[in-house]
């Protein structure tokens, strides 16, 4: 902005001045007091008006240049708009200025506000960009939790201290990855029965596993993911393998790559036999293995109470595409279904009551989660590991 005065100016009158030979800053301010004195009454007098703070301080801009003196005159005002212009065109009556003949043109009368809320208009774009630029948004803010509880809950497992999502132990089925960055994409996505082999040689804590739990050798989709392929199927009881694209790592893909690849997982005995390579010790307790693999959970008898909840919350769920978290019973926060996975990170619930059919990879997402149970209207199967309910099981009618 342009120099002000201290008088709070409402205006700034712009005069040129063209003065016919070498004349000095006090010669034309001396002009502009001596010439319009007593010639618009005391009421406009500029010397009372100045003393009274009506009229601000005077600045004078010049240069002499062939003989000829150029300059500007910036006079600050906070009267009102037709005193203003009264002084404006009385500036135009000064003829000389020292002993030189002189010329006074107005060519401008400035309204200060505008200026200023010009200046304020700027400035506050280039403030706001700056915030935005600088601070995180809603969004940015959801992730960045989202990514520090994901780092949180990576645990070492076992005393080869194995990365590992924190649902290992209590999920019956786990998928293996190869290192702690597959880990912690898969935490990233909502899925925490995961762990690594934490380096080239076979732990011991991932042969146990296996043959204790239904296991997915999940690798990239590249010459190592198949030289791992091979050594575990010699070595562990895997059931499933899964790989990533070709030429893709696991640690790099989105939650959309990793769903279809674990959908898309071949049995490992059908793996061994396409390879050529065999157990080479006997399974133990296989059968026990094929029959968690198959057996749905039981659904619990429910209370009366619970029934009515369930029933209200899907009622007022209908049409949202949103669902409730509730931990023993409480309603920890309602959120939308396509951001299941991303609240269940920070909201530990132990049921989800949603709108709309509870598909596979819902309740994989809740299972790893460790959620016991989800409530839909419908649901597309039987569901291993998880308590899976519709509207049917609570006593409401299916829509």
């Amino acid at each position: 902005m342009g120099k002000i005065s201290p008088v709070a100016a409402k205006y700034i009158v712009k005069a040129e001045i063209n003065a016919k030979g070498v004349v000095e800053k006090p010669d034309i301010i001396g002009a502009v007091f001596g010439q319009t004195e007593g010639l618009l009454g005391s009421e406009l007098e500029l010397r009372e008006l100045q003393k009274s703070g009506r009229i601000g301080r005077i600045e004078v801009h010049m240069e002499t240049k062939n003989g000829r003196t150029l300059g500007t005159v910036e006079l600050p005002s906070s009267m009102d708009k037709a005193e203003t212009a009264i002084i404006a065109a009385a500036l135009e009556t000064i003829d000389r200025v020292g002993p030189c003949e002189a010329r006074v043109k107005v060519v401008s009368v400035e309204d200060v506000r505008e200026r200023k809320r010009k200046y304020i208009m700027d400035r506050a774009k280039d403030i706001l960009k700056d915030m935005l630029m600088k601070g995180p948004d809603s969004q940015e803010i959801l992730e960045e939790i989202t990514e520090a509880v994901r780092q949180a809950e990576v645990t070492f497992y076992g005393p080869g201290k194995l990365p590992a999502g924190p649902a290992v132990d209590s999920s019956e089925e786990v998928i293996i990855v190869e290192g702690r960055a597959d880990v912690l994409n898969l935490l990233k996505h909502g899925i925490k029965n995961v762990i690594s082999l934490g380096g080239n040689k076979l732990p011991k804590e991932i042969i146990k596993l296996s043959k204790e739990k239904v296991v997915t050798l999940f690798v990239d989709g590249d010459r190592g993911g198949d030289l791992i392929i091979k050594e575990l199927l010699m070595s562990a009881e895997i059931d499933f393998v899964a790989k990533a694209p070709d030429g893709k790592e696991v640690e790099e893909l989105t939650q959309k790559e990793i769903l279809k690849a674990l959908r898309g997982k071949e049995p490992a005995e059908q793996v061994r036999e396409n390879i050529g390579v065999t157990l080479e010790e006997p399974a133990e307790k296989p059968r026990r293995k094929e029959q968690r693999r198959a057996a749905p959970k039981k659904k619990a008898s429910l209370k009366a109470e619970e029934k009515e909840q369930f029933k209200k919350l899907l009622d007022d769920l209908v049409g949202t595409r949103g669902a409730y978290l509730l931990r023993e019973s409480e309603i920890l926060g309602k959120v939308p279904t396509v951001e299941l996975g991303r609240y269940l990170e920070i909201l530990k619930a132990d049921t989800v009551v949603m709108d709309g059919e509870v598909t596979r990879r819902i309740a994989e997402i809740c299972k790893s989660h460790g959620v016991e149970r989800v409530v839909g209207t419908s649901a597309d199967g039987d569901f291993r590991g998880i308590e899976v309910l519709t509207k049917k099981d609570i006593g409401g009618n299916k829509k």
